[in-house]
């Protein structure tokens, strides 16, 4: 059975906000010398609202992810604690941090496809061009 709209509608809803008040902490409330500079890029809620994982962009490198993922683990009681009193809510969902590398294996490929994309260049500007008839069809040597 499909899940209702409103339902739906609801969950995306609450996980815009989740990813908003999250983002702000981010920005300075948390002080835990750990936490780099990050945002969050993405929220999932469970179907069943109890739980939601947060997908953290850190700009760093691995090192640096590490400890903020760590930092972040550490806060999750103060996190929901304010989420909670922010949102004016009775029950906010487990959280679980995780890093989001998704731009880092974008920008990545970008590079292979803009490197294959030159050979390929390369590899056509050497080639002879294959002489054709008026019908269109090659030229047999």
């Amino acid at each position: 059975m499909p899940e209702q709209r409103a339902r739906t509608y609801h969950r995306n809803r609450v996980a815009n906000t989740f990813s908003e008040e999250i983002g702000a902490m981010l920005e300075g409330e948390l002080s835990d010398p750990r936490i780099a500079p990050s945002y969050v890029t993405e929220v999932v809620l469970a179907p069943g609202g109890k739980s939601a994982r947060i997908f953290v962009a850190v700009h760093g490198n691995e090192e640096e992810e590490a400890s903020t993922l760590e930092g972040l683990t550490t806060a999750r009681a103060y996190i929901r604690s304010q989420l909670r009193d922010r949102m004016g809510v009775r029950h906010v969902p487990e959280l679980t941090f995780a890093i989001d590398r998704s731009e880092k294996m974008t920008g990545r490929m970008e590079e292979l496809l803009a490197r294959t994309r030159k050979r390929e260049q390369k590899r056509a500007a050497s080639e002879p061009p294959a002489t054709t008839l008026a019908s269109g069809v090659p030229a047999k040597s």
